[in-house]
């Protein structure tokens, strides 16, 4: 099977006359766009045309646009030095920025319309944006001056948007050096960090050290990057009227305090048991100190699950069968069409994600697939989001558009269906192996996430004093880990260089991208324990909350299938499920 996506059904080139049409239109319909709104909001004559005129504009605008976009940036996670893609992503991220004075305008001219609920409430058409209208409105509490807007737009592009594009050219150009079998090889920092997962134990401790060694190559450009893009969110945020980073996070999130605080502290009350996890595995891998941070993907029991391509494909397509046709009749046309790039090769970035495209109603998925179980999972989980976007196609652009806690439901869930799957064909050793694998993974997702949480929010604090030095940002990151972990790890083996590796850390609009995992995690496992006791007839349900999730509060969502997010305690039922499995886990051994 070909581990290497098309993107033709973009564009045939960076070259192609489509492109270059694309491109100029895009020009067009933004001077087009500028001008209408000058003449449009300097009056309040006929306000539910306007609103319906904006509307049909921007999602028009929208689908030209990240048409665009998504060919540059999906172009560029492949082939990280391609220049022409560089700088057709530089020239959309500088047109863009021409919209933010239209943008701005409507917010401010919708703040002053009278009677916009009687407004939305007259015309079918605007009901059915009443959510992305209200949104905007509240919006207009944390805007500038039209000029601040659009002199911030245009800064961040040669700001946090060009340090974020350094850090992702350095950890996917730079080889790190390894010894692999006696051979010396300068291999891709993915490469070597998915080791980790390797059956041999030397390999793994050989990467590990390998790993560690390559960071001083980079690490104060990394520094840098992650200083200039905190110290833009600092000033932006203060500027705009938030109390932190965070709030402003959790704001974008469609989220609130009283559920962040909930769900943290379900997860504080439950890493007793993770550290329980730990200390097994170290005991069962023959380590008295807890955990060397190199063993924690360390693969257990007998079996060494291994996947062909093809093989991946298939079991995950039979296993979403048993939860829908529709789950898996997606999947195999995501395989079957190219919509993934599998394949390792060198100036690939590292890790999976998943890119919704609204105006071609497909997916691309990027993974760094090796073969492994585990890989395999992430697969899964990678079209979980893809399946996620295609419940979502109905919708215009603009209700389309999910917050980032919610973006990991569906992949989880459908992880979960995989996993389950694998458990309940197993025998004792391939079950035991799999349980660990799963407990490994909710560890990354609550333990892992929780110190990432930390680390950012001291990092934060103190870079609203002064930029932080290489040796400030790894005492931070041993600092996190340690409170997180506890006695799981051996402290004298964590991964200091955690913030140079994880992207996460490096998109000023992404801010906090860890407690998202924590929350897509927990709520998945709670519409999973849904799903087991109603069945078939949760599945309508199921498709019918991802389809809502652009256009509703979190909090709502949630109801829309009976779930309390406000609430510890549906927080802590999740985490009971997780804590069951830790139970056996540590019982079978």
């Amino acid at each position: 099977m070909n581990m290497r996506w098309s993107l033709d059904e973009l564009y045939t080139s960076l070259d192609s006359e489509a492109l270059k049409q694309d491109l100029e239109k895009c020009g067009k319909e933004i001077r087009r766009i500028q001008q209408w709104a000058e003449e449009s909001f300097a009056d309040f004559e006929n306000p539910s045309g306007k609103v319906k005129e904006y509307i049909k504009t921007m999602n028009a605008f929208y689908l030209l646009y990240t048409r665009l976009y998504y060919y540059a940036s999906l172009t560029l996670s492949v082939e990280a030095k391609n220049e022409k893609a560089l700088k057709l992503q530089d020239v959309l991220e500088e047109k863009i920025t021409e919209l933010t004075k239209p943008q701005v305008a409507f917010q401010k001219w919708l703040s002053k319309v009278e009677g916009l609920d009687a407004l939305i409430e007259s015309d079918v058409y605007l009901q059915e944006f009443r959510f992305f209208l209200l949104e905007n409105l509240e919006a207009t509490k944390y805007l500038l001056s039209d000029g601040e807007e659009v002199l911030l737009s245009k800064m961040k592009n040669t700001g946090s948007n060009a340090w974020e594009k350094l850090r992702d050219m350095l950890t996917s150009t730079v080889l790190v050096d390894i010894e692999v079998e006696g051979e010396s090889k300068k291999l891709p920092l993915q490469v070597v960090r998915n080791m980790a997962y390797n059956k041999d134990g030397a390999l793994r401790k050989t990467a590990f050290e390998a790993e560690l060694a390559y960071y001083p190559k980079i690490d104060e450009s990394c520094a840098a990057c992650l200083n200039g893009i905190k110290g833009e969110v600092i000033t932006v945020s203060k500027m705009k009227g938030y109390q932190s980073p965070l709030e402003k996070t959790v704001i974008d999130s469609r989220m609130d305090m009283e559920t962040l605080d909930a769900m943290l502290n379900a997860m504080r009350e439950s890493l007793p048991a993770f550290h329980r996890y730990f200390r097994k595995k170290a005991e069962l891998l023959g380590y008295g100190s807890g955990l060397p941070f190199y063993e924690m993907f360390a693969p257990m029991g007998e079996v060494d699950m291994k996947f062909s391509y093809e093989q991946a494909r298939n079991y995950i397509v039979e296993n979403f069968r048993t939860f829908s046709d529709k789950l898996a009749d997606f999947t195999a046309e995501a395989f079957d069409k190219r919509w993934i790039d599998a394949e390792q090769r060198e100036g690939k970035r590292g890790g999976a994600f998943c890119a919704n495209i609204h105006t071609i109603g497909e997916s691309r998925i990027l993974a760094n697939f090796d073969g492994s179980f585990s890989n395999m999972t992430t697969l899964a989980h990678e079209l979980g989001h893809g399946y996620h976007g295609a419940c979502l196609m109905q919708e215009a652009y603009l209700n389309a558009d999910y917050p980032m806690p919610i973006a990991e439901t569906a992949s989880i869930f459908c992880e979960t269906i995989v996993k389950e799957a694998a458990l309940k064909a197993a025998g004792k050793e391939e079950a035991f192996a799999i349980l660990e694998n799963d407990i490994s993974d909710s560890a990354q997702v609550i333990v892992d996430i929780y110190s990432r949480f930390l680390f950012e929010s001291e990092v934060f604090r103190r870079r609203g004093e002064g930029s932080l030095s290489v040796e400030e940002l790894k005492e931070v990151m041993l600092s996190a880990q340690k409170e997180a972990y506890g006695n799981g790890l051996d402290h004298d083996c964590l991964h200091p260089y955690m913030w140079a590796c994880k992207p996460h850390y490096y998109s000023a609009d992404y801010n906090f991208y860890n407690f998202p995992y924590a929350f897509g995690l927990l709520f998945a496992k709670g519409l999973y324990a849904e799903y087991l006791k109603r069945g078939e007839a949760f599945i309508a349900d199921y498709d019918r909350l991802l389809s809502v999730t652009g256009k509703l509060k979190l909090a709502d969502v949630a109801k829309t299938i009976g779930i309390d997010i406000r609430s510890i305690d549906f927080w802590r039922s999740s985490l009971k499920l997780i804590e069951k499995d830790i139970e056996k886990f540590i019982s079978l051994k």
